[in-house]
């Protein structure tokens, strides 16, 4: 099988670095060809820096780790490293990255990266969308040239940043409607699905036990997502966000969801960022996403921890 081209724009963030993991011990069905960062769980220099130590952390320092927007399009910046640690990695210290940012913008390089495999790369957004957003802008055409955007945001029900928004969305809310908007093949896969994909003490135990590097840290940096998740929601784990656009690319049987109109508030400051999901086609616009709904996850977590003991 020909591995499938992806590019990671994130904001590391312990669900986006389980995401790089899994995606870096997937290199039969996934070629890594770029990591993009952004400005979401921290601030640009912790990310960007992150996501080197992740890269080196997996043994893939030849893919190339891009800079991009250091703030929101219109808003302030809003970071979380209430939940992600002053480190944005749960306070988990990686040794420093081997090999330093490649030059130039993570924006110019998604609109390079698209021009030259047009209609073959998958965007997979785990962050605020303002990256992707202001290539769209720049280059409004390369939209029609992506294979497809898998992106973690949004949620058909409430919010987890404020009563209605998902935080990658509200983050940047104008950067999401833009990409909602772009007329791009777009999957969803927001809250709904990834608060079923909860990190149990069985769950977490399994990669622990895996006598690895990259695994190791994996259990060290979701223990910390106890710590704050488990109070919060009362559920009998966290949810593991970002690592699901990972997962939904490996084992899309895994998944289960419908077409449907995605709308982004962005007016409202009550329902900034809210997803206005329109299930039942209440305002006849033909549909721009594919909203994931369910997982198997158990599933999910066997094909997590297999990836993880590759490394």
């Amino acid at each position: 099988m020909t591995p499938r081209p992806i590019v990671i724009d994130c904001d590391p963030g312990v669900d986006d670095a389980v995401a790089l993991l899994c995606a870096f011990a997937s290199p039969e069905e996934l070629e890594v060809a770029a990591v993009t960062t952004v400005a979401g769980n921290a601030p640009l220099a912790t990310t960007a820096a992150n996501a080197r130590r992740i890269r080196s952390l997996a043994g893939r320092d030849e893919v190339p780790v891009f800079a991009g927007c250091p703030r929101p399009l219109l808003r302030p910046l809003r970071t979380a490293e209430h939940v992600h640690g002053e480190t944005g990695l749960g306070g988990v210290e990686l040794p420093p990255a081997v090999a330093p940012l490649a030059g130039g913008h993570a924006v110019a390089a998604l609109i390079d990266l698209v021009d030259a495999r047009p209609g073959e790369l998958t965007l997979c957004p785990t962050g605020p969308l303002t990256n992707v957003a202001a290539a769209f802008a720049m280059r409004p055409d390369i939209a029609g040239k992506i294979r497809e955007i898998v992106l973690m945001g949004g949620a058909v029900g409430a919010g987890n940043v404020t009563a209605s928004a998902e935080f990658n969305v509200h983050a940047d809310p104008h950067a999401a409607a833009i990409v909602f908007a772009a007329g791009a093949k777009l999957t969803m896969l927001g809250l709904d699905v990834t608060q079923q994909a909860l990190t149990t003490p069985e769950r977490l135990a399994a990669i622990g036990a895996i006598d690895r590097p990259a695994a190791r840290c994996a259990a060290r940096m979701l223990a910390h997502y106890h710590r704050v998740d488990i109070p919060r929601y009362g559920a009998p784990g966290a949810p593991l966000h970002d690592a699901c656009v990972i997962g939904y690319l490996l084992r899309p049987d895994l998944f289960a969801g419908r077409d449907a109109f995605v709308a982004v508030e962005t007016a409202s400051e009550l329902t900034m960022g809210r997803t206005a999901v329109d299930l039942w086609d209440a305002s006849g616009a033909p549909p721009n996403a594919h909203v994931v709904q369910s997982i198997d996850a158990d599933g999910f977590f066997a094909l997590l921890t297999g990836r993880l003991a590759r490394l």
